[in-house]
């Protein structure tokens, strides 16, 4: 049994990751903004195996640092950290990108995971053992027209990532990037700020992962054998080829 801290639990991957972990009697801490969703989730998975739930914003440093230590002693010994908040504002060229929806993708998926990674890797040290799974995207690996700030918001997560690999390899921590590509969850509803028609034409056509795909994912890298790293994966449905091409029906 690993106790395993995960951020974004309250939807899509990081739900249905926290849903798979829970069914494997792993311990989670599960995270997210809104505290009655947080709390339904706990309830549910509390059927299943031991849970604590944490209310913060990622991208509030405060928030975050006083969330963690907050934790009691028998929780903070965590063996996973799963770094699956994040976000994507708007689609628009860089000419008429909106300075807020900038921040939030830069302040969520960069910064946030900078701050809850700190004090953790911090408790993982002192241990001598640990693993990091970060989430990023094959945005990283292609950027592509009016997604440029999402794209190198995701590209700073590989650069994390490694760099994470390279500092904590002598401690025993692990560090694994994984990338998915198009996955059916509620990214471009809020991409498109709640316009549903325009979201669902992302995943028309063609056969997107789903949440539980990556889970399923995240599972695998975390009950491989303890001598074995995963650094990188990444992830599309079989109709993507690269980021910019889908085959669609």
């Amino acid at each position: 049994m690993k106790t395993i801290f995960i951020t974004g639990a309250t939807s899509g991957i990081g739900k249905a990751t926290a849903v798979l972990l829970a069914q494997h009697k792993n311990r989670l801490i599960i995270c997210g903004r809104n505290q009655i969703i947080l709390e339904e989730l706990k309830t549910e998975l509390s059927q299943q195996t031991e849970i604590f739930s944490l209310n913060f914003d990622v991208r509030n440093s405060d928030e975050v640092f006083s969330a963690i230590n907050s934790l009691p002693e028998d929780w903070k010994n965590i063996d996973v950290l799963i770094n699956n908040a994040g976000n994507a504002h708007g689609l628009d060229p860089i000419s008429d990108g909106n300075i807020d929806d900038w921040n939030a993708m830069l302040d969520g998926n960069i910064k946030g995971l900078l701050y809850v990674s700190q004090p953790i890797i911090k408790l993982m040290k002192n241990r001598g053992n640990g693993q990091i799974i970060n989430i990023s995207s094959v945005a990283a690996r292609q950027t592509y027209a009016n997604g440029v700030v999402y794209c190198a918001s995701k590209k700073a997560v590989d650069v994390i990532s490694e760099g994470m690999r390279i500092e904590l390899t002598e401690f025993g921590i692990r560090v694994t990037n994984i990338q998915p590509g198009a996955v059916e969850t509620d990214f471009s509803k809020v991409r498109f700020k709640g316009d549903d028609e325009r979201a669902a034409t992302v995943y028309a056509g063609y056969e997107p992962l789903l949440p539980e795909d990556i889970a399923d994912t995240i599972a695998y890298c975390i009950n491989v054998p303890e001598r074995v790293s995963i650094a990188e994966i990444a992830i599309y449905p079989k109709a993507q080829a690269e980021p910019r091409t889908i085959y669609r029906n």
